[in-house]
């Protein structure tokens, strides 16, 4: 016996969670040909880059669960499986951070900013990538780039294990990771400017 019922359909959607603007349309005409070349080249380029990161997950589940295996089974836990999966995690973190600014996926204050109208989020967007993110981005480069060179320069090692890794490798995953934040920023940045001159988002 089929019974249909009236109960609501469950929103699944995190209110929390900025929302990626749909760009399934593609850019529009009146856009200027050198941006819109940009946001496609640099969007092209933070896909490309998410896609490779990505598969950066093998090795870090592989070396998880080696590390459960061994150390349940044959009661052999490793030295380097820890320090291995801790250093894949973070340059996953800052080698992906760019693709995931390119899908919208920061958490930013979404509460209030859903309910302002397209040109006011693409002001407040465009004044803030120049004013913050801009600025703030290119100081974190400069300090992260010393950071990884004086880790390759004195071949500095991991001190929490007996392990000890190099850990220059890391530490380089932060001034690049940061280089593909400052390039994605440039698309969304013209994406915003557009939305603050014409009232919609690309």
């Amino acid at each position: 016996m089929n019974q249909k019922t009236d109960e609501p359909e469950i929103d699944l959607v995190d209110e929390l969670i900025a929302e990626r603007r749909d760009s399934s349309t593609g850019l529009p005409d009146d856009m200027s040909p050198l941006a819109a070349r940009l946001i496609v080249s640099i969007d092209k380029f933070s896909l490309r880059v998410g896609k490779i990161v990505c598969w950066m997950t093998v090795p870090l589940f592989t070396a998880m669960v080696y590390e459960v295996f061994v150390r349940y089974v044959f009661i052999a836990p490793t030295m380097w499986a820890y320090d291995l999966s801790r250093m894949i995690y973070g340059a996953m973190f800052m080698l992906g951070s760019g693709y995931a600014l390119m899908r919208g996926v920061h958490i930013r204050a979404d509460f209030l900013y859903r309910l302002w109208s397209p040109r006011t989020q693409g002001t407040v967007d465009f004044f803030l990538y120049f004013m913050l993110y801009f600025p703030g981005m290119l100081i974190f480069l400069w300090v992260c780039s010393d950071y990884a060179f004086d880790a390759w320069k004195s071949g500095e090692r991991g001190m929490d294990s007996a392990w000890m890794p190099y850990l220059a490798p890391a530490r380089s995953a932060m001034p690049i990771g940061v280089l593909l934040l400052l390039i994605q920023g440039v698309s969304e940045a013209l994406k915003s400017y557009y939305a603050m001159t014409r009232g919609i988002w690309p």
